[in-house]
């Protein structure tokens, strides 16, 4: 029985050691390029780590805000940036958990991110600001406008989450995935194995673009030196977004805004009709766009369409 015991322990402790290696080598092989790494990189010190921001050009102030996936970062509207620069001041931030911004062990939930944004907006533009936001953001920014009104001018949100996903909570299945992730060496290995580049690269075949042609290898190296940046921590955001702890239901300050904003789906994108039309119906001045032959990331896909898009809603 001892000696069953004693190799029982010995094979666990092999197992985890071999995991917590393969770990390392992972993050170092996925971080090595240091693409995100760049001169244009500033900080703001938020209170509850440092937020990783650059700025660019001069005019009217706007905010660049990615999406909640793993692996998104600025990086996500490179090619529309030095393109907006002659009329605005681009602010393109990586939130917090994200990028190159830090990246605590902590629980991140929407109102943490409705915090950000209206303290960055405060502290760093120091102005009223039009928003681009994409994705899962865009409730949270929605948020932000709604409590500070005097924060946010126009918003254009690019394929936002669906309503009804956005409402549901934590539920005790998520809260044992979240628990589960943030085990030491088995949750990090875990999150290895969702996030490494063969499920990042199927995430952008199937789900982010529409047309496999355009997907080009640096898009995936610089998501997957995003997602692994800050080594063991850089899971902790994931965990949350699994759990659906940055979840939040914004019925009531959706019906109340005033401010003028624009939806973009890309054609392709699933139920993103149906997602836009149930935002219109508790807000019927949205205005809504759809770019043709793109799917989660027009920004990417057709930077062209999406610049035609943002420079007309913005020049009103």
């Amino acid at each position: 029985m001892n000696k069953k015991l004693t190799a029982a322990i010995l094979l666990s402790g092999s197992s985890i050691a071999a995991m917590h290696a393969i770990n390392q080598v992972h993050t170092s092989l996925c971080t090595a390029k240091c693409l995100l790494n760049n001169a244009e990189n500033r900080y703001y010190e938020w209170r509850f780590g440092k937020i990783r921001y650059q700025k660019k050009g001069s005019g009217s102030p706007l905010l660049l805000i990615h999406d909640l996936t793993a692996g998104s970062s600025n990086y996500e509207y490179h090619r529309l940036i030095n393109n907006l620069t002659e009329k605005h001041e681009i602010y393109s931030v990586d939130l917090l958990g994200y990028g190159l911004s830090d990246k605590p062990s902590m629980t991140y939930t929407g109102n943490l991110y409705e915090q950000l944004v209206s303290d960055f907006i405060t502290n760093v533009i120091k102005r009223k600001t039009s928003v681009v936001v994409s994705g899962e953001s865009v409730p949270f920014v929605l948020l932000a406008c709604h409590n500070n009104p005097n924060f946010i001018n126009r918003i254009i949100c690019i394929n936002p989450q669906s309503l009804y996903l956005q409402n549901q909570i934590p539920s005790n299945q998520t809260k044992l995935m979240k628990l589960f992730l943030e085990i030491p060496v088995l949750g990090t290995f875990t999150y290895h194995v969702l996030t490494n580049r063969i499920m990042l690269e199927k995430f952008f075949q199937r789900q982010y673009f529409c047309n496999a042609e355009e997907i080009r290898e640096k898009y995936i190296a610089n998501y997957l030196e995003a997602a692994y940046a800050g080594g063991y921590n850089a899971k902790y955001a994931f965990a949350s977004y699994v759990g659906k702890y940055m979840n939040v239901n914004i019925l009531r300050e959706l019906k109340e805004i005033n401010n003028s904003i624009l939806m973009i789906g890309g054609e392709q994108e699933d139920e993103i009709h149906t997602t836009i039309d149930n935002y219109r119906y508790y807000n019927p001045a949205i205005e809504e766009v759809y770019i043709p032959n793109t799917r989660h990331l027009p920004q990417l896909e057709a930077p062209d369409e999406m610049l035609e898009q943002i420079k007309i809603f913005l020049g009103k």
